[in-house]
């Protein structure tokens, strides 16, 4: 016979008990409730006979819509197992519901299948929001936290756009007649673009009216578009399924509504930031431009002033200029002054001397010895009479004297 150890025992009887129960529903007490650091939930789910103990891990409790405490009646959807190292019989959640949701979630399915047989969520049959709505209709109870929501959010994205309020309960047992008859006096109004069917989060039976047949129905007959924002994220309902749009929340229900003008704001801020950078370029441009400008434009007097200036400043350089080019001339004359004045003459030896020759040249003019009485006698030929061997008797000879002259015949020659 085999012998088995603790360990083998305990595997084996772990695989029997998953293999035998898959996972089910099992309702109980929550007791003995621990939240570990890890986010594991370990507690004890009991009746009046018995009791088992059970473990939701993190990757499953995070996902409850509400705090699990002692003392709460819960269904569990779990698997059956044994934790080995300890040999303890226990169960692994999967879910959990409140107890008695069981009926209600099945009622949810029951009608979720049929309206969808019918066509009542098809995608094709339901309106298009409207981009720039001028009006939004609210339908919600007046004391509802999601109608502060809503408006706050419409504040913040599209402040200027006016709000109807449609109100009416939204929990109870006539909650859902009200919501229907609500929805359809909005739609025979005709006061607004498109509506907003918002409720802030709660349990499935709080949430139930909006899983109501009659709910669906008057969704799909209003002829104004219908944004659903009911409950948490994780909620859906009937409503949500109908709607033309499903929001997450009442506010993501606002921000769907609005989306058109926050864009828009959104786009015209940018282009506002665009235009003034472009215009204070463009200013800055023309603002250089007038500075240029204005250095280049001048008033008369300064020009006047300025040309003044500038012709004293050419004066200058010409009077500059003129010495410069006198000094160059005055450097080439002195040294030929200074040659010039070493070979002038000594005009008074020279007019002495001069006069002197005059003298000489006075005493040897033959007009002066004329005019001390002689004459000059002159041949035919013209040649001066030296000596009476050139004369002949009856040769004429010419006469000068101081004064005019005469014309001789030689009558006779006298020798030395």
């Amino acid at each position: 016979m085999e012998i088995l150890t603790v360990s083998d025992l305990n595997h084996l009887a772990r695989a029997a008990l998953e293999r035998e129960f898959p996972l089910l529903w099992v309702a109980g007490e929550v007791s003995n409730l621990t939240r570990a650091p890890s986010g594991h939930y370990y507690f004890t789910l009991k009746d009046e006979a018995a009791q088992v103990r059970c473990a939701m891990f993190r990757s499953r409790a995070q996902l409850l819509p509400w705090k699990l405490e002692n003392g709460q009646q819960v269904e569990a959807h779990a698997l059956v197992t044994l934790y080995e190292s300890r040999g303890e019989f226990q169960l692994n959640v999967e879910a959990l519901r409140r107890a008695g949701l069981g009926r209600l979630y099945e009622a949810f399915l029951k009608l979720r299948d049929k309206l969808a047989a019918e066509g009542l969520f098809d995608e094709a049959r339901k309106r298009k929001l409207p981009c720039f709505p001028r009006r939004i209709g609210m339908v919600t109870s007046p004391r509802a936290a999601a109608l502060r929501d809503v408006v706050a959010a419409l504040g913040r994205r599209a402040h200027h756009l006016p709000i109807i309020i449609y109100p009416t309960l939204v929990q109870g047992s006539e909650a859902a007649g009200q919501i229907a008859d609500t929805l359809d006096i909005a739609g025979r109004r005709d006061e607004c673009d498109v509506l907003l069917l918002v409720r802030g989060g709660g349990s499935l039976e709080d949430l139930w009216p909006f899983n109501e047949e009659i709910v669906a129905r008057a969704i799909a007959a209003c002829p104004l578009p219908i944004i659903a924002g009911i409950g948490h994220e994780t909620d859906t309902t009937i409503a949500d399924l109908a709607a033309d749009r499903r929001a997450a929340t009442p506010t993501a229900a606002a921000e769907l509504a609005s989306a058109g003008w926050f864009e828009a704001r959104r786009e015209l801020a940018l282009l506002h930031r665009q235009l003034q950078t472009l215009t204070d370029r463009a200013l800055e441009r023309r603002m250089q431009q007038v500075d240029w400008l204005g250095r280049r434009l001048i008033h008369p007097s300064a020009r006047l002033t300025a040309t003044r200036q500038r012709l004293a400043h050419l004066a200058d350089r010409l009077a500059a200029a003129g010495e410069r080019h006198l000094a160059r001339h005055r450097h080439t004359l002195a040294p030929l002054a200074l040659r010039l004045v070493r070979a002038r003459p000594n005009i008074e030896i020279q007019r002495t001397r001069l006069e002197r020759l005059n003298a000489a040249l006075d005493a040897l003019n033959p007009k002066a010895a004329l005019a001390r009485g002689y004459a000059l006698a002159r041949m035919p030929d013209g040649q001066l009479v030296r000596s009476h061997r050139q004369l002949e008797r009856g040769m004429s000879v010419q006469l000068q004297f101081a004064e005019g002259g005469a014309d001789t015949i030689v009558n006779r020659i006298i020798p030395d």
